[in-house]
């Protein structure tokens, strides 16, 4: 049962805003700051006790980086050893160049097997594709199977945190919603009643179904196992009860070899919801006679991560595997939540990757700002992600795409007169001449309309002192 989109949720996906003039709605919503506030906090305290247990995590990081910067270096044979490996196994592997080529294909898979609906296994690729909307208008109907994203779709909405995607949602509002829609009056807001009437609702979906979609965590080489991390089971059912199993993944979870899922089998499960172990770790390898979905497709999608891996500076990005602990830890997030980013990919990871993938445009080309550069995400990163460096890098490139002009103008002058020390100086003493008519007490506190006005309107800046050190220094040379 899907809820119809509103106008105000179909015209706000059609627009999305820039972060900067989403943001204030999200600050007003008390309630969901407050919910927010709550899971973030849980979270964060069940990952530092699971990860202080154990003694080598810091090599675990260095080592999951050094497999993911591995695969990236040489992506190019690692997906065509992928590519051979799920066909020898009896899979079939589609390559799809952007959203709309991955769209056409699953639809065009669905189609072939006679269906009008499927059940979905928690994917961020498929939400960033928006393959759910693709689905509904080819008359296909897809049901989410993972509880939060089941609740998000059933209330209309977009996800908003990679992990938990009903993070936003407490649990009145839940109640609330599985009562309307699925006519249980008397329901309570009971964990136990809650999870029994979702699985009440998909239990019919899976023993129907005939053909389900998954993303991938993770996909090894050099046998061609996908691998499908989640933590209720809902997704293993997708993946062994159905007839037919589309998957689609992002090029750069492909990992060389098998073993190396020992490392991200540690990293992964503490990182995200703070566990020793996954509940559910799904494993399979193309068809088995009897045994599971009978015809599987990998749909191999690149959408914008070509480009990613081709600049050094942004390519650790790439690493990612969804874990979601920079969310948990940034201050941003924990005050708009993820739908002020109007990206799939919120918090720190998304500031950095959803502009990589769209090229630096639209309304994700603000996320680079959405962030205090406090450190806090590179800090608990499993894969060693410096975001903080890619912030400022993203930040340079969207600057030079925007405002080529008048700032960047403006910063080769104060290159070129901070080159030598003589223009140094020349500047230092230029700089006290104008700051005269805007210092007060020591500090610049207001600046003249136009650019250099709005920018300083956040600002206060120290002004310059009446005597530079080196000026204080040789007249203490000279009286002496």
């Amino acid at each position: 049962m899907n809820a119809p989109r509103s106008d105000a949720a179909a015209a706000r996906d059609a627009r999305p805003e820039s972060f900067p003039r989403a943001a204030p709605a999200a600050l007003a919503n008390q309630q969901v700051r407050a919910n927010i506030r709550h899971a973030t906090t849980t979270i964060r305290r069940k990952r530092a006790g699971v990860v202080a247990e154990v003694p080598d995590w810091e090599l675990l990081r260095i080592a999951g980086s050094a497999i993911k910067d591995e695969a990236l270096a040489s992506l190019d044979s690692v997906l065509v050893e992928l590519e051979e490996s799920v066909r020898a196994a009896g899979g079939a592997v589609h390559w799809a160049r952007d959203a709309a080529e991955a769209n056409e294909i699953v639809v065009g898979l669905i189609r072939a097997e006679g269906v009008d609906e499927v059940v979905k296994v928690k994917s961020l690729a498929t939400d960033e594709i928006r393959l759910n909307e693709a689905l509904e208008g080819a008359g296909i109907r897809p049901i989410e199977t993972d509880l939060a994203e089941l609740i998000v779709q059933l209330a209309g909405e977009r996800p908003s945190h990679l992990l938990v995607p009903a993070i936003h949602k407490n649990r009145r509002e839940i109640r609330d919603l599985f009562s309307d829609r699925f006519g249980l009056p008397g329901l309570t807001d009971e964990p136990v009643e809650l999870a029994e009437a979702a699985r009440l609702h998909l239990r019919e979906a899976f023993l129907r179904s005939r053909v389900a979609i998954s993303g991938a965590n993770f996909a090894a080489a050099d046998t061609g196992t996908i691998c499908v991390i989640e933590s209720e089971g809902n997704g293993r059912m997708c993946t062994t009860l159905p007839e037919v199993l589309i998957t689609v993944m992002g090029i750069e979870k492909a990992i060389p070899r098998f073993r190396d899922l020992e490392v991200f089998l540690q990293l992964l499960p503490r990182s995200s919801t703070g566990e020793r172990m996954n509940p559910y770790t799904s494993l399979w390898t193309g068809v088995r006679d009897g045994d599971g979905p009978q015809r599987f497709h990998l749909v191999l999608l690149d959408a914008g991560r070509t480009r990613v891996l081709a600049d050094p500076a942004g390519r650790p990005a790439l690493r990612c595997i969804r874990c979601s602990a920079c969310i948990n830890v940034c201050p941003v997030y924990r005050q708009t939540g993820g739908h002020a980013y109007h990206s799939p990919y919120a918090g720190p990871i998304g500031a950095i990757l959803a502009p990589q993938l769209a090229g630096e445009t639209g309304a994700v080309a603000s996320l680079p700002f959405a962030s205090s550069l406090c450190g806090a995400c590179y800090d608990v990163c499993p894969v060693l992600i410096d975001i903080p460096s890619i912030l400022v890098h993203e930040r340079g490139k969207v600057v030079a795409h925007e405002r080529p002009g008048v700032e960047g103008r403006s910063l080769k002058l104060l290159g070129k007169a901070f080159a030598t020390r003589a223009g140094y100086e020349r500047a230092q003493r230029l700089g006290r001449s104008l700051q005269r008519p805007v210092a007060r007490d020591g500090w610049i506190t207001h600046f003249p309309p136009g650019p250099l006005g709005a920018w300083g309107r956040s600002r206060d800046l120290p002004a310059f002192p009446a005597q530079t050190f080196r000026e204080w220094w040789e007249s203490r040379d000279q009286r002496t």
